[in-house]
Order: C-alpha cells, then structure tokens, then sequence
C-alpha cells in the first residue's frame, strides 16, 4: 500500500462526490478537478487529466510535487499549475476545488465588474466577505495560474474565473466542497435576485467589517 494511499481515496471520494451532484458540469466527462497537500510535504494527490470521473479508479490518482514532476499516478489534470500556484500563495490552504458547477458559471459570463458579496452571515464567515472575479485566460496555461494565484492573495475561500468556472478551498477537502456548495448557493440567489428586477439586499456593513477583521482582510 502507498504512502498516500489514504489521500487518493479521499480525493476519488470527494470528486466523484462532486461529480454525482454536477459540480463539473457534465456527469459524463472530465472537466473540471481537485486536489489536496499533502501533509508536512511539497506534494499534492490530484485528479488525473482527461479521464472521466466515472471511469476513475484510485492508481489513476497522481501524486505531484511542487516542481510538477510526477511522484506515482497518471498525468495529472492540465490545471495542474493553477493548483500549485494556490498552494504556494497561500499556506493556509491544503485543499482546491475547481468545479463548473451552474449558477457560478452563470456567473462567470455575466458582465460583472465587481466582487459579489457573501450574502448570509453564516456563509460570509466561512468563505469571506466576498467572492473575487478572476480575470479570463486560456485553460491550462500559466496566464491563468498567476491570474488566479494574484487573485488568492485577498484570503477569501472562493472565487468565480472569467467564463470558465470556480475555485473554492479549504484546509481539508471535504471544507472545500462545503465552500463550494455555499458558492453555489449564493451565486444562485444572486443570480435570481437580479433576474426579479428588484433591489438586492446585502449584508450590514458592520457585519461585513466583523468578516473582514476575522479573516484578516481588514
């Protein structure tokens, strides 16, 4: 049995999770992936690249270092930088979801210039007193690792990529799809809340302020 044996069962377990509740976007394909560190080391267990997630087994599971050579596994998604660039902007983190999941797609092709807000008090606290906008560029390439790794740097737990989809963290992996279920949530009722032509309702300031203080963005 490997060593990270029990971190690619947890990354099989929560992706096809994922997959089974369309986070990906598709049922049947690829797209979209995760990972999580592992612990005390430079080294992450992550999806495999272009193996749809109903076929996935747990040896397809990569286990990649921080220099991305390959440690035991298949290749790794082509996401593969974007993944690591988190990691290394932002060591509170040790798990990244990176999902096409509706209404933050919706979203993500909407022309919205700035930040949507944690519309609950209960979800502000735990992702941040916004969801950041991260800036278009082609999937895979280092454009879009270091637009999503200047992006992370705000400490918030989740994010919208210009027409492609979303990313939610965490530090375990399951906290992560959680982040990822409540971005959903918010991003479906803002999207609806603006579709009803009335006047959204956000947060009090004061609350936003005590999310800002307590995440560190004060």
């Amino acid at each position: 049995m490997s060593h990270y044996t029990a971190y690619k069962e947890q990354i099989l377990y929560w992706c096809q999770w994922l997959n089974e509740h369309g986070y990906f976007g598709t049922k049947l394909g690829s797209g979209g992936n995760i990972s999580m560190q592992i612990e005390n080391e430079e080294k992450i267990a992550v999806t495999p690249s272009s193996l749809p997630y109903k076929d996935m087994q747990l040896d397809d599971i990569g286990i990649v270092n921080f220099d991305q050579a390959v440690i035991e596994g298949k290749k790794p998604t082509m996401e593969l930088s974007m993944h690591l660039s988190i990691y290394k902007n932002r060591p509170d983190i040790a798990a990244v979801v990176h999902t096409h999941q509706l209404y933050a797609s919706i979203l993500s092709v909407m022309n919205i210039d700035k930040p949507i807000p944690a519309l609950f008090d209960e979800i502000a606290f735990a992702i941040g007193d916004e969801v950041a906008f991260v800036p278009y560029a082609l999937s895979g390439t280092p454009e879009l690792a270091a637009n999503v790794a200047s992006t992370v740097t705000n400490k918030c737990k989740c994010y919208i990529i210009k027409n492609h989809g979303a990313i939610a963290l965490g530090k375990n992996i399951e906290q992560a799809c959680l982040h990822a279920e409540m971005l959903e949530k918010i991003a479906g009722i803002y999207y609806f809340a603006h579709a009803s032509g009335r006047d959204v309702s956000f947060l009090p300031d004061s609350i936003m302020q005590l999310v800002k203080q307590l995440s560190g963005r004060a």
